[in-house]
């Protein structure tokens, strides 16, 4: 019996006995543990003496193991930094799932190599981008509800969104911002997935063409851009989207309202100041120039009255692309700031959404505003001046709900169903659990906006994702802390450290909010992460039928049944035919001459679950994975002579190594 499980047998001891490995004889234990082989108690009792485990580590094990063919409550997407990828985690087991290729090539899925998926990238940014750096990935909602279709995420280095089909869990379409080359707000949905928010991050001129920094104000630019989406197509819809043209103070994250806020949008920023850095002029540095002033803006926006602006053409074509100029959503009431503490780092909405949690990095307090008032100072023009483009500034107090010290460092938030909030102390290493007031306060039966507890974590937490905590109704249960730092929490593996991700227990009430495991992630950085429950996810099998092209959804017009093999030779192009079944291809000799195009089909012909089929092909960089049904294209020139063994490079059967080919390329 392997130790973790000999962990599980040691905890339902524990639980049974009240801890009786402390207490009790072994009489005892052999009492307490029911079923459990009376000779399996000291062993157990072994491994825990000798890694020196309390109650509590044992406890632990047991809240995450899950045994063999057993499936996790929860999954989390994750973004997966500078991979350029998503990742996809298993809660409670906090087991890796799966990479999904999105801004990067990725060899294993093919993601990259294959006719249809290299065009998504380099349709995007051209093949001279190789990379990304994924930051806020974004799961559907239907009613503020997540539903399992679809996922998005951006790539903060380009100014990219991604669509990802949860039935295959496949990047479909990725869209690149003609404005900008940076967007760390992104992506988030509104209430029914009607437009992907993309927040912009640093100022620039749009098309980030070239202007002398010394133009900074007049030239340089931000941006929040809403992607129009269609459901049915899977798709975002270029030509109905739309962006708003921002001030250049630097917006960062974005939450769209919900329930009491629906129609609108909330975006921090930072460097109202309008800093252009000069360290090497003996200038203040960005860090400290960004950083002068008390308060930063938050930007209120109509996100329903603007997409209703664009629907009357008023809007301005840049770099052909839709935007709503700041005069213009300045006139027709699109566009409002409120005073926020600086360098703020979150914006969240509370699921009734009521309220706007602020966490501003460099004040230990959460700001929380209220939509109600802020509805209410916009209607009576409570505004205590305007910036200097013109845009007004709501007043503080009016639209203050409360500040409640929660500790050094807050960042992001997150809720639970037991009205309880959840803020990330980045400077403390900390997660803090503290109640909300209004209808929570009174529902829960919780003293409104106080601290309650705090858990600590290992180390300098940035985002944190609870259940269904982005929702209209989260679940609670479980949080994930998303940590930067791990030091000592893992084997040495040289200077560059993975990741930590912790996993704490929420479900309990009051002071109760234990870590239970730890999670090395080696892809730098992950930013942020949602978490859904796994049975909204419908995702498929094996695909409809076969000859399937995932990305149209559609059965392929070049998907073949067996029997139908052949090689067709146009002129210089060669058109390959192929099949894949356990355990052979089909044809398994291709013969072209040196400069001849190549355009190999191939159909993975099995139907049955997870009969995975890869082809490798070596020097010219291809590898694929062709899922049970799937039909795949890949092109390349001959532009050398040789003979060139090809073969399946997903393990399918006994004779997996016998799985092969020739690509024979005549001088």
């Amino acid at each position: 019996m392997n130790n973790r499980k000999i962990l599980v047998v040691g905890v339902i001891m524990l639980i049974s006995l009240a801890f009786v490995l402390s207490n009790c004889g072994k009489q005892g234990m052999e009492q307490g543990a029911g079923k459990v082989s009376v000779g399996l108690s000291g062993e157990v009792d072994k491994v825990i003496k000798e890694r020196d485990l309390t109650p509590e580590n044992v406890a632990a094990a047991v809240k995450t193991y899950l045994p063999t063919g057993r499936h996790d409550e929860y999954i989390m997407f994750s973004s997966g930094g500078h991979s350029g990828q998503l990742l996809v985690i298993g809660i409670p087991s906090m087991r890796l799932l799966k990479v999904v290729g999105v801004f990067t090539p990725e060899p294993w899925q093919g993601w990259g190599y294959s006719k249809d998926t290299k065009e998504v990238l380099i349709n995007a940014m051209g093949d001279k981008v190789q990379w990304g750096d994924t930051h806020h990935p974004a799961l559907s909602e239907t009613g503020g509800e997540y539903d399992g279709k679809f996922v998005f995420i951006n790539d903060k280095a380009h100014a990219r969104v991604a669509v990802i089909d949860l039935r295959d869990f496949e990047t479909k379409q990725i869209v690149k911002n003609p404005l900008s080359l940076s967007d760390h707000g992104g992506a988030f949905v509104t209430p029914n997935t009607e437009y992907v928010i993309e927040g912009g991050q640093y100022g620039m001129p749009f098309g980030y063409k070239y202007a002398s920094i010394d133009e900074y104000a007049e030239k340089y630019r931000g941006m929040v851009t809403f992607w129009k989406f269609d459901k049915e197509k899977g798709r975002i819809i270029i030509e109905e989207s739309f962006a708003l043209e921002l001030p250049p103070y630097w917006q960062d994250l974005c939450d769209a309202g919900k329930n009491a806020s629906d129609g609108w949008v909330f975006c921090n920023s930072f460097n109202s100041e309008m800093s252009t850095g000069g360290i090497e002029e003996g200038k203040p540095p960005f860090e400290s120039g960004v950083s002068q002033r008390d308060m930063d803006y938050l930007h209120v926006i109509n996100w329903k009255k603007a997409a209703e602006t664009v629907s009357q053409g008023k809007f301005e074509t840049v770099e052909g692309f839709k935007v709503i100029p700041i005069k213009t959503a300045v006139e027709e009431g699109i566009l409002y700031f409120i005073p926020e503490p600086k360098s703020p780092h979150g914006v969240d909405v509370t699921p009734n959404g009521e309220y706007l949690v602020i966490a501003g990095k460099l004040d230990p307090h959460a700001t929380v505003y209220s939509f109600s008032k802020i509805k209410r100072a916009i209607e009576e023009k409570k505004f205590s001046g305007k910036d200097e483009y013109g845009i007004p500034i709501l007043d503080f107090d009016a639209v203050k709900e409360v500040q409640v010290e929660l500790g050094l460092g807050p960042l992001h938030t997150q809720f639970d169903d037991k009205g309880y909030a959840y803020t990330s102390l980045f400077l403390e290493s900390a997660v803090v659990r503290w109640t909300l007031g209004g209808e929570y306060a009174k529902m829960h039966g919780e003293e409104p906006w106080r601290v309650v507890t705090k858990t600590s974590i290992h180390y300098n937490v940035g985002h944190i994702a609870a259940a269904e905590g982005d929702t209209v109704s989260p679940d609670g249960k479980y949080l994930v802390s998303l940590n930067k730092w791990a030091i000592d929490r893992f084997a040495d593996v040289g200077p560059l450290l993975p990741q930590n991700f912790q996993l704490i227990d929420i479900s309990s009430k009051g002071e109760k909010m234990p870590l239970i495991y730890d999670m090395p992630i080696p892809i730098g950085e992950p930013h942020y992460a949602q978490i859904i429950k796994a049975d909204k996810l419908k995702p498929w099998k094996v695909y409809p039928e076969v000859g399937w092209d995932p990305l149209t959804q559609t059965k392929s017009s070049y998907g073949i049944k067996a029997g139908e093999e052949k090689v067709v030779r146009k002129g210089k192009q060669v058109e390959i035919f192929m099949t894949a079944v356990r355990s052979h291809f089909n044809p398994e000799r291709i013969v072209v001459n040196k400069g001849d195009k190549i355009v190999w089909h191939i159909t993975n012909i099995e139907t049955a679950h997870d009969a995975t089929h890869g082809l490798a092909i070596p020097y010219y960089n291809i590898n694929l994975s062709i899922e049970p049904g799937e039909t795949q294209t890949v092109e390349f020139i001959a532009d050398r002579e040789g003979v060139f063994p090809f073969y399946c490079s997903e393990f399918c059967s006994a004779l997996h190594l016998e799985m092969m080919g020739y690509l024979l390329v005549k001088p």
